[in-house]
Formats: structure tokens, C-alpha cells, sequence
């Protein structure tokens, strides 16, 4: 309607100018009076001048309205009791179209308010900063956790924690990180995550800030319950034949509460009694492999980390595989993609582990003849370094499945229990991690993360 309205106010004072512009030429050519002539001339120029005034202020208002809704002013109003028809109707559009702007403006400020509000009662802290550090939100849970009242700009993290601060400058989008921060309540573990996305042509990051102190508390509180229970477990095992072949032997040497003299022994009590002292002899050195395997555990070197490529550690690992007895019954197959994929990492600590998981999936297979182990290397969803081995075989029940990474925790009968357990210790201080799935009767994967 408006359209329509405002063309035909335009149409009909451009035919009255070609009206009247061809009066002129008439009048001219016919040689009437010059003041009709001059009349019809001064028409033509005055409704040129009129068109161009019309087109002009319809322009000026429709510029006006735009540039209010560039400035966010949404107070303006356009009034709708003049008699130009065509222009009221726009008016009216105009107005209509701003009170849909003020609208989304409520709406959008509502919602905005109820995500704050959100943000504020949430558990984890929420921190969104820009590439030069300035912090545009930070939520209740996030300023209390960090020790801050008020945060405007990461860098006054570092007078509150130099390693909080390190931590929160070098994180890298879709990485975590662990950092211990001391407080005037005591030591807190603060797990940050992070994330990046675009707000327009600015890059920000999303930072969340969780304490999960208590979490670990009780995760190390169980992981030392079970430790104790499989310690205690080998040493009785050890130690029980060792009291109870002591005491046998005490008996052979007193007789009537007092010491046997050397003519009241036989031959066959002295045989007795070396061999009991060899089993003492054993079961000591038993033991004392088995404190020898706990301290393997627990003195692990630093990595000493170098860049290789993933293609040569998968191809040693073959060759390593190849060696193991009864490899040639599990087919292995490894796979890197992309082919010239290259980590940082200590290679022959990497490769430890990935025998040590290729041998247990061998063991696991034993007894199946269309047993196969896949090495896989590649990305995650997460684009991190992953190096995953499968096997076919029979699983790992659920029941066992979180106790397999417990020190000495075996399930063979010839097995140390340290070898899971030295491999996840391997990649933690490697920064990365050990994980396990498992389908009973399908497949187990191990995941190297780094």
C-alpha cells in the first residue's frame, strides 16, 4: 500500500512535467507568446524542484529512522495525523517497525538477564575474557573460587597466584588443566577448561573454573583403601607361611619347654629344616620383588620428551610385538593418520607402554583364533593426540574394570598388577592420560591421550 501510494505521487509529477515540457516545445514551435512559454518553463522547474523536495525529506526520514537503529535509540516516533497520505502510511511502517525493535530489545534484555541469573547460581565459575585479557563477565562461583572481588582483566589473578595466573594465560582453547591454588581457607584444586568462539570479529574465550577438591580428597582416599587392601593381601600371602613354618621349625629345636642339645637331633629334623628355610628364603625374596615392584611404581623418571614421529614408534612396536611368545597367533595391526603425525613425548617410555598393552592383549586373546589387535593413531574429537590399541577378545567384566589401574591389582595368576598402573603413572607425567572401555565378548580399547 505504501509502495503504491508513493509511486503514484512520483508518477504523476513526472507526467506533469513531460506535460508541460511539451507544451513548451509547442508553444515554441507554434511561436505563441513568450509569456506562456516562459510560464510553462517556470512550472516545469518549480515541479522539479517539488519532486526532488518530496523524494528528499521521504529519504531524510527513512535515513533518520536507520540511523537511530544503528545508534540503539528506539525512543523515536513518527507522527501519523498529516494529510499526505503516501508519507503517513510510511510513518506508520516506521513506527510499527521500531515498536518490533523495542520488543526484541525487551525480550532480548530479559534473556540476557535470566542467563546472568543463571550464570550467578551455577557451581562452576564462568569466565569469558578477550585476547588481551580484559574480562567481560565473571560469575559469582568464578570470582570467589579465583579470590577476587571484583575482575576486570586477568592479569590481577597474578597477585592473587602466579601459577593460577601462568595457567590461566597459557591455556589453549579445548585444553584442561589442573592447578592447586593456596587461599585463606587452605589448598584448593581448581580444574580449568577451556573454550573459544566468535562474537562478531572478536575472538573470546570461555574459561569454567570448578573446585574439585573434595572429589579428588575421595578419590585419593580410595584409591589408598584399595592400595592397602591388595598390599596387605600380598604380604599376608607372604608373610603367613613364614610365621607358620617359623614356629614349626621352633618346635623341632625345644623339647619340654627348653632348647633341643645337638644328639637329640635327627638327620631327618635337619633335612626339615633347611628345607623350611629355604621356603623362608623364597617367600623373603618374593616379598622383597614385591617391594622392588612398588618402588619401580613410585620412582618413575622425569620424561625426557623429544618430537618423533608416530609412524616410527607404531613400526618399533611391531617389530617389539614379534618377539613376545605366541605373537604370531594375534594378528597386530597399527594404522596413523595422518601418516606424518609427530608427538612430544618421551618415545621410549610411550613405547613401554604400548608393548605393555599390546602384551596384555595378546595374553587376553590366547584362546581365541580369530584374535587381531589394532594400534591406532591419530586426532580426537578434541584434536588431540591419541594412540588407541583394540583387541577382539573376551573384555574386561564391569565389576573389575575400576580396579584394573590399582597397584598389584591382577587378575593372572603369574601377573605383577603393576604394569597398568605404571603405564597410566606414565602417561600423568606425561600431562595426558589412560583410559579404558570395554564390551564384554566384542572389543577393549585402551586410549593413550596426550
Amino acid at each position: 500500500m505504501i509502495s503504491r501510494n508513493l509511486y503514484f505521487q512520483i508518477v504523476f509529477r513526472v507526467m506533469l512535467i513531460v506535460f508541460l515540457s511539451i507544451v513548451a516545445g509547442w508553444l515554441i514551435a507554434s511561436g505563441h507568446s513568450p509569456l506562456l512559454i516562459f510560464l510553462c518553463f517556470f512550472l516545469v522547474i518549480a515541479l522539479a524542484i517539488n519532486l526532488v523536495n518530496y523524494l528528499n525529506s521521504t529519504n531524510r526520514k527513512i535515513s533518520y529512522f536507520l540511523e537511530s537503529v544503528q545508534n540503539e535509540d528506539s525512543t523515536l516516533s513518527f507522527p501519523t495525523n498529516i494529510t499526505d497520505q503516501p508519507i503517513r502510511e510510511i510513518y506508520q511502517g516506521l513506527n510499527k517497525v521500531n515498536k518490533q525493535i523495542q520488543q526484541l530489545k525487551i525480550e532480548n534484555q530479559q534473556r540476557e538477564q535470566y542467563f546472568q541469573t543463571l550464570l550467578e547460581h551455577v557451581a562452576t565459575g564462568i569466565v569469558t575474557f578477550n585476547d588481551k585479557g580484559f574480562v567481560l563477565h565473571a560469575n559469582s562461583a568464578a570470582k570467589k573460587m579465583l579470590g577476587v572481588d571484583v575482575l576486570t582483566h586477568i592479569n590481577q589473578l597474578e597477585r592473587v597466584n602466579r601459577n593460577l595466573f601462568q595457567a590461566i594465560r597459557k591455556i589453549q582453547p579445548f585444553e584442561q588443566k589442573l592447578v592447586s591454588v593456596i587461599t585463606e581457607r587452605g589448598t584448593i584444586q581448581l580444574s580449568l577448561k577451556s573454550t573459544s568462539f566468535k562474537v562478531k570479529s572478536n575472538e573470546l574465550m570461555l574459561l569454567s573454573v570448578q573446585d574439585i577438591r573434595n572429589e579428588l580428597d575421595e578419590k585419593e582416599l580410595d584409591s589408598w583403601m584399595k592400595l592397602i587392601r591388595v598390599l596387605m593381601h600380598e604380604i599376608m600371602n607372604s608373610i603367613a607361611p613364614i610365621t607358620s613354618l617359623s614356629e614349626s621349625l621352633c618346635k623341632f629345636f625345644t623339647i619340654g619347654g627348653r632348647p633341643a642339645l645337638p644328639e637329640e637331633l635327627t638327620e631327618a629334623t635337619i633335612g626339615t629344616t633347611l628345607r623350611g628355610l629355604n621356603v623362608i628364603k623364597e617367600q623373603g625374596n618374593g616379598l622383597m620383588l614385591f617391594v622392588e615392584s612398588y618402588r619401580k611404581l613410585t620412582r618413575l623418571p622425569k620424561p625426557d620428551k623429544i618430537v618423533f614421529k608416530v609412524e616410527d614408534l607404531v613400526n618399533r612396536i611391531k617389530v617389539l610385538y614379534a618377539s613376545l611368545e605366541n605373537s604370531e597367533k594375534v594378528k597386530l595391526i597399527v594404522s596413523v593418520n595422518p601418516p606424518g603425525m609427530e608427538l612430544l613425548a618421551d618415545e621410549n617410555q610411550i613405547s613401554q607402554v604400548l608393548i605393555n598393552l599390546a602384551k596384555n592383549a595378546l595374553q587376553a586373546n590366547e584362546n581365541n583364533p580369530e584374535g587381531k589387535i589394532h594400534i591406532t593413531a591419530g586426532f580426537n574429537t578434541d584434536h588431540r593426540a591419541e594412540i588407541c590399541v583394540t583387541d577382539n577378545g573376551p573384555g574386561i567384566p564391569d565389576e573389575i574394570l575400576e580396579q584394573i589401574f590399582v597397584p598389584f591389582f591382577t587378575t593372572r595368576e603369574n601377573g605383577s598388577g603393576i604394569g597398568l598402573s605404571l603405564s597410566r603413572q606414565i602417561m600423568r607425567l606425561h600431562g595426558g592420560s589412560l583410559q579404558v572401555r570395554s564390551v564384554p565378548n566384542k572389543e577393549t580399547v585402551f586410549c593413550l591421550g596426550f
